[in-house]
């Protein structure tokens, strides 16, 4: 029979935290899309790149300037953040989805780790790969369009928050979907209308008032106008933003908690 000292690791004893295990999950969430940096990291730059030059190409030499800033500089920021959400959801949507399909969901659940320790070993994975994204995109938008970050650290505020809420939001999604089509379904119905209808592509300024309301009740609008305030000083709410997104993070970060600690849909 084994031996159990104070220092035990995993002992759940006066609260004790696993930060090994904590952190191994944590790099192993970081080390899945690393991996496949191409896929990861480099096709989103590619995909970015390409819608500002499709719209570039499109509708810019035709469209004014909005809030005072060229129509490019405008689009960039949403854009940056729209692309950064949807990777942070994919990070711990794709990892606890195919853990699931393949059945070996159990190699995480059975070290000592408690709920609150999978949940951040899980975000951290997001979060990483979120911020590396938002780097790679504002270092194109310096370079190619000679954006300078106006209020860096509200810009890396709102990434973080975005890659946070995202991650956490992929994680139930994750916890929900028990096979691949259930996940596109959550991918296509949920998350991609919310990104795209969010102000990514406009001002909110021009649409209807009942638009604007339903628009305002949409959390990824407050990151994508808290990241264009970071980069190009223009918003319509940073500090009323900046309380919706960390408290929606919350949130569903509780919710989040509850299910592991549940082992909802995740313990056969």
């Amino acid at each position: 029979m084994a031996v159990h000292n104070e220092n035990t690791l995993g002992e759940r004893r006066f609260g004790r935290i696993n930060w090994l295990g904590m952190a191994t999950l944590a790099r192993r969430e970081t080390r899945r899309f690393v991996v496949v940096w191409t896929q990861t990291l480099l096709a989103p730059l590619v995909t970015a790149a390409l819608f500002l030059a499709i719209f570039s190409v499109a509708i810019g030499p035709t469209r004014g300037d909005i809030a005072g800033v060229p129509f490019l500089h405008f689009l960039a920021p949403g854009i940056l953040m729209m692309t950064v959400i949807q990777n942070a959801f994919a990070n711990t949507s794709s990892s606890i989805v195919v853990s699931k399909v393949q059945g070996n969901i159990v190699d995480t659940l059975m070290p000592p780790l408690s709920a609150l320790e999978l949940l951040l070993g899980y975000m951290a994975g997001s979060v990483v790969r979120g911020m590396m994204v938002a780097v790679a995109i504002g270092l194109g938008m310096l370079l190619f369009l000679g954006i300078e970050i106006q209020h860096p650290i509200w810009a890396l505020v709102f990434v973080f928050l975005g890659s946070s809420m995202m991650g956490a939001v992929g994680i139930v999604a994750g916890i929900y979907s028990n096979k691949f089509d259930q996940m596109a379904a959550i991918t296509n119905f949920i998350v991609t209308p919310l990104a795209f209808l969010s102000g990514t592509f406009y001002t909110i300024d021009t649409l209807p008032p009942l638009i604007q309301t339903i628009t305002r009740a949409n959390p990824v609008y407050y990151l994508i106008d808290g990241a264009r305030y970071g980069v190009i000083g223009h918003t319509q709410t940073p500090w009323l933003g900046l309380v919706v997104c960390t408290a929606a993070t919350l949130a569903v970060m509780a919710l989040c908690w509850v299910w592991f600690a549940k082992g909802y849909r995740l313990k056969a």
